[in-house]
Protein backbone atom coordinates (compact mmCIF):
# COMPACT_ATOMS: atom_id res chain seq x y z
CA UNK A 1 0.00 0.00 0.00
CA UNK A 2 1.50 3.18 -0.96
CA UNK A 3 1.81 6.04 1.92
CA UNK A 4 -1.20 8.76 1.20
CA UNK A 5 -3.69 10.27 2.65
CA UNK A 6 -7.08 7.96 1.59
CA UNK A 7 -10.26 9.82 1.39
CA UNK A 8 -13.30 8.06 0.28
CA UNK A 9 -15.46 10.25 -1.33
CA UNK A 10 -18.86 7.82 -1.73
CA UNK A 11 -20.02 6.90 1.78
CA UNK A 12 -23.54 7.21 3.27
CA UNK A 13 -24.39 7.44 6.87
CA UNK A 14 -28.12 7.27 8.38
CA UNK A 15 -30.34 4.45 9.20
CA UNK A 16 -31.25 1.73 6.10
CA UNK A 17 -32.36 -1.05 7.88
CA UNK A 18 -32.48 -3.57 5.17
CA UNK A 19 -28.64 -3.20 4.33
CA UNK A 20 -28.00 -3.04 8.33
CA UNK A 21 -27.08 0.64 8.20
CA UNK A 22 -27.23 2.56 11.29
CA UNK A 23 -26.10 6.13 12.17
CA UNK A 24 -23.95 5.83 14.54
CA UNK A 25 -20.32 7.26 13.82
CA UNK A 26 -18.60 4.96 16.19
CA UNK A 27 -19.71 1.80 14.11
CA UNK A 28 -18.38 3.95 10.88
CA UNK A 29 -15.14 4.64 12.34
CA UNK A 30 -14.45 1.21 12.98
CA UNK A 31 -14.76 0.24 9.33
CA UNK A 32 -12.94 3.19 8.59
CA UNK A 33 -10.26 2.19 10.76
CA UNK A 34 -10.00 -1.48 9.43
CA UNK A 35 -9.96 -0.69 5.55
CA UNK A 36 -7.45 2.80 6.16
CA UNK A 37 -9.08 5.00 5.15
CA UNK A 38 -8.57 8.90 6.86
CA UNK A 39 -11.79 10.28 5.66
CA UNK A 40 -14.73 9.65 4.41
CA UNK A 41 -17.46 12.08 2.64
CA UNK A 42 -20.69 10.82 3.28
CA UNK A 43 -24.46 11.64 2.56
CA UNK A 44 -27.25 10.83 3.58
CA UNK A 45 -29.89 10.23 0.45
CA UNK A 46 -32.32 7.55 2.13
CA UNK A 47 -35.15 10.28 3.85
CA UNK A 48 -37.18 12.34 1.71
CA UNK A 49 -36.91 15.15 3.80
CA UNK A 50 -33.26 16.68 2.69
CA UNK A 51 -33.17 18.45 5.98
CA UNK A 52 -33.10 15.81 8.39
CA UNK A 53 -30.47 14.00 6.35
CA UNK A 54 -27.85 16.42 5.73
CA UNK A 55 -28.36 17.13 9.60
CA UNK A 56 -27.49 13.76 10.66
CA UNK A 57 -24.38 13.97 8.13
CA UNK A 58 -23.64 17.53 10.13
CA UNK A 59 -23.74 15.72 12.93
CA UNK A 60 -21.37 13.05 12.14
CA UNK A 61 -18.73 15.77 11.02
CA UNK A 62 -19.29 17.65 13.94
CA UNK A 63 -18.56 14.81 16.09
CA UNK A 64 -15.40 13.89 13.85
CA UNK A 65 -14.61 16.81 12.23
CA UNK A 66 -11.00 15.03 11.40
CA UNK A 67 -12.80 11.90 9.71
CA UNK A 68 -16.11 13.08 8.24
CA UNK A 69 -16.55 15.68 5.38
CA UNK A 70 -20.32 16.51 4.99
CA UNK A 71 -21.93 15.81 1.75
CA UNK A 72 -25.06 17.62 1.09
CA UNK A 73 -28.53 16.07 -0.57
CA UNK A 74 -31.12 17.72 -2.31
CA UNK A 75 -34.16 16.83 -4.40
CA UNK A 76 -36.49 18.43 -7.16
CA UNK A 77 -39.35 16.03 -5.66
CA UNK A 78 -39.43 19.24 -2.90
CA UNK A 79 -38.84 22.38 -5.22
CA UNK A 80 -39.46 24.62 -2.83
CA UNK A 81 -37.27 23.37 -0.27
CA UNK A 82 -34.41 22.73 -2.82
CA UNK A 83 -32.13 26.35 -2.98
CA UNK A 84 -33.06 27.11 1.08
CA UNK A 85 -31.89 23.87 1.79
CA UNK A 86 -28.35 24.28 -0.74
CA UNK A 87 -28.10 27.67 1.26
CA UNK A 88 -28.25 26.05 4.60
CA UNK A 89 -25.98 22.87 3.99
CA UNK A 90 -23.20 24.92 2.02
CA UNK A 91 -23.61 27.37 4.45
CA UNK A 92 -24.51 26.95 8.30
CA UNK A 93 -23.55 23.07 7.66
CA UNK A 94 -20.40 23.46 6.00
CA UNK A 95 -20.99 20.99 2.64
CA UNK A 96 -18.21 20.26 0.76
CA UNK A 97 -20.38 19.38 -2.15
CA UNK A 98 -23.19 17.99 -3.47
CA UNK A 99 -25.31 14.34 -4.15
CA UNK A 100 -27.94 13.96 -6.23
CA UNK A 101 -29.70 10.65 -7.02
CA UNK A 102 -32.13 10.63 -9.67
CA UNK A 103 -33.09 7.26 -9.21
CA UNK A 104 -35.56 8.35 -6.18
CA UNK A 105 -36.51 11.18 -8.13
CA UNK A 106 -37.45 8.49 -10.77
CA UNK A 107 -36.48 11.27 -13.54
CA UNK A 108 -33.44 11.68 -15.42
CA UNK A 109 -30.36 13.76 -14.04
CA UNK A 110 -31.07 15.92 -16.93
CA UNK A 111 -34.44 16.26 -16.39
CA UNK A 112 -35.41 20.21 -15.72
CA UNK A 113 -36.45 20.05 -12.57
CA UNK A 114 -32.88 19.53 -11.80
CA UNK A 115 -31.85 22.80 -13.34
CA UNK A 116 -32.27 25.27 -10.71
CA UNK A 117 -30.18 23.03 -8.42
CA UNK A 118 -27.50 23.45 -10.99
CA UNK A 119 -27.47 26.79 -11.86
CA UNK A 120 -27.43 27.42 -8.55
CA UNK A 121 -24.07 25.23 -8.21
CA UNK A 122 -22.87 26.83 -11.35
CA UNK A 123 -22.94 30.07 -10.24
CA UNK A 124 -20.73 28.93 -6.84
CA UNK A 125 -18.21 26.75 -9.07
CA UNK A 126 -19.59 23.80 -6.70
CA UNK A 127 -18.66 19.86 -7.51
CA UNK A 128 -21.46 17.91 -7.83
CA UNK A 129 -21.57 13.43 -7.43
CA UNK A 130 -24.12 11.77 -9.30
CA UNK A 131 -24.91 8.20 -9.72
CA UNK A 132 -24.37 7.24 -13.35
CA UNK A 133 -25.04 3.77 -14.62
CA UNK A 134 -25.36 1.56 -17.34
CA UNK A 135 -26.41 -1.59 -17.12
CA UNK A 136 -29.61 -2.97 -17.95
CA UNK A 137 -32.09 -2.07 -20.48
CA UNK A 138 -34.00 -0.41 -18.50
CA UNK A 139 -31.52 1.82 -16.55
CA UNK A 140 -31.46 4.91 -17.98
CA UNK A 141 -32.17 7.60 -15.51
CA UNK A 142 -28.07 8.38 -14.76
CA UNK A 143 -26.48 7.32 -18.25
CA UNK A 144 -22.97 8.23 -18.54
CA UNK A 145 -23.36 9.85 -22.03
CA UNK A 146 -26.39 12.30 -20.10
CA UNK A 147 -23.48 14.21 -18.47
CA UNK A 148 -21.77 15.37 -21.39
CA UNK A 149 -24.62 18.38 -22.33
CA UNK A 150 -24.69 19.18 -18.40
CA UNK A 151 -20.90 19.23 -18.23
CA UNK A 152 -21.03 21.71 -21.25
CA UNK A 153 -24.00 23.82 -20.16
CA UNK A 154 -22.59 24.37 -16.78
CA UNK A 155 -18.90 24.07 -17.25
CA UNK A 156 -18.07 25.80 -13.43
CA UNK A 157 -19.78 22.66 -11.75
CA UNK A 158 -16.95 19.80 -11.51
CA UNK A 159 -19.05 16.56 -12.41
CA UNK A 160 -17.99 13.38 -10.51
CA UNK A 161 -19.36 10.02 -12.03
CA UNK A 162 -20.48 7.67 -9.20
CA UNK A 163 -19.64 4.19 -10.15
CA UNK A 164 -18.64 5.36 -13.26
CA UNK A 165 -21.19 3.86 -15.20
CA UNK A 166 -20.81 0.26 -13.01
CA UNK A 167 -20.58 -2.15 -15.59
CA UNK A 168 -17.75 -2.29 -18.59
CA UNK A 169 -20.49 -0.73 -21.37
CA UNK A 170 -21.01 1.86 -18.66
CA UNK A 171 -17.65 2.42 -17.98
CA UNK A 172 -16.72 2.75 -21.24
CA UNK A 173 -19.28 5.62 -22.04
CA UNK A 174 -18.08 7.41 -18.26
CA UNK A 175 -14.43 7.73 -19.91
CA UNK A 176 -16.44 9.09 -22.83
CA UNK A 177 -17.39 11.58 -20.96
CA UNK A 178 -14.31 12.40 -19.47
CA UNK A 179 -12.42 12.67 -22.14
CA UNK A 180 -14.96 14.84 -24.02
CA UNK A 181 -15.73 17.42 -20.83
CA UNK A 182 -12.29 18.18 -18.64
CA UNK A 183 -15.02 19.01 -15.50
CA UNK A 184 -15.88 15.20 -15.37
CA UNK A 185 -14.26 13.12 -12.89
CA UNK A 186 -14.82 8.89 -12.52
CA UNK A 187 -15.95 7.60 -8.89
CA UNK A 188 -14.63 4.17 -8.57
CA UNK A 189 -17.03 2.07 -6.62
CA UNK A 190 -18.95 -0.97 -8.14
CA UNK A 191 -20.35 -3.83 -7.41
CA UNK A 192 -19.27 -5.13 -11.38
CA UNK A 193 -15.44 -4.95 -10.90
CA UNK A 194 -14.44 -6.52 -13.98
CA UNK A 195 -10.19 -7.23 -14.01
CA UNK A 196 -8.71 -4.14 -15.41
CA UNK A 197 -11.74 -1.70 -14.36
CA UNK A 198 -9.50 0.79 -12.28
CA UNK A 199 -6.27 0.67 -15.32
CA UNK A 200 -9.26 1.37 -17.94
CA UNK A 201 -10.05 4.90 -15.91
CA UNK A 202 -6.95 5.82 -15.15
CA UNK A 203 -5.90 5.44 -18.72
CA UNK A 204 -9.18 6.82 -20.32
CA UNK A 205 -9.76 9.82 -18.02
CA UNK A 206 -5.99 10.53 -16.70
CA UNK A 207 -4.43 9.94 -12.95
CA UNK A 208 -5.98 13.60 -12.24
CA UNK A 209 -9.42 12.88 -12.64
CA UNK A 210 -10.39 9.20 -10.98
CA UNK A 211 -11.29 9.18 -7.29
CA UNK A 212 -11.33 6.70 -4.66
CA UNK A 213 -15.00 5.46 -3.12
CA UNK A 214 -16.68 2.69 -1.63
CA UNK A 215 -20.33 2.80 -1.26
CA UNK A 216 -19.58 2.01 2.44
CA UNK A 217 -21.33 0.95 4.28
CA UNK A 218 -23.43 -0.69 1.78
CA UNK A 219 -20.29 -2.27 0.32
CA UNK A 220 -17.00 -2.85 2.23
CA UNK A 221 -14.35 -0.69 1.59
CA UNK A 222 -11.53 -3.00 1.93
CA UNK A 223 -12.34 -4.74 -1.64
CA UNK A 224 -12.94 -1.62 -3.19
CA UNK A 225 -9.47 0.13 -1.54
CA UNK A 226 -7.79 -3.10 -2.54
CA UNK A 227 -8.73 -2.78 -6.53
CA UNK A 228 -6.70 0.64 -6.77
CA UNK A 229 -3.88 -0.61 -4.52
CA UNK A 230 -3.29 -4.08 -6.80
CA UNK A 231 -4.08 -2.18 -9.45
CA UNK A 232 -1.40 -2.16 -12.23
CA UNK A 233 -0.90 2.23 -12.22
CA UNK A 234 2.10 3.83 -10.85
CA UNK A 235 2.33 4.58 -7.39
CA UNK A 236 1.67 8.42 -8.06
CA UNK A 237 -1.29 7.35 -9.74
CA UNK A 238 -2.45 5.46 -6.73
CA UNK A 239 -1.61 8.33 -4.81
CA UNK A 240 -3.79 10.54 -6.57
CA UNK A 241 -6.36 8.45 -6.84
CA UNK A 242 -6.64 7.30 -3.30
CA UNK A 243 -6.65 11.03 -1.62
CA UNK A 244 -4.71 13.42 -3.54
CA UNK A 245 -7.01 14.50 -6.31
CA UNK A 246 -10.02 14.53 -3.83
CA UNK A 247 -7.95 17.13 -1.65
CA UNK A 248 -7.62 19.00 -4.78
CA UNK A 249 -10.54 19.02 -6.11
CA UNK A 250 -12.67 19.84 -2.93
CA UNK A 251 -9.63 22.52 -1.62
CA UNK A 252 -9.25 21.04 1.07
CA UNK A 253 -5.07 21.50 0.96
CA UNK A 254 -4.66 23.71 3.90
Amino acid sequence: MVNTPVIDFHTHVGRWGTSHMDDSPEIFLKLMDAAGVDKSCTNCIFYGDARRGNDIVSRFAREHPDRFLPVAYVTPRYPDEMLPELERAFGELGAKFLKIYPTYYQKPVDDPGYFPIFEWCNDRNKVIMCHSSKVAADDILTLPLSFIPLAKRYSNITWVLGHSGNGMLGQEDAVTAAKECENIVLETCTSYAEHGTIEFLVEGAGEDRVVYGSDAPLMDPRPQLGRIATADISDEAKRKVLGLNAIRILGLED
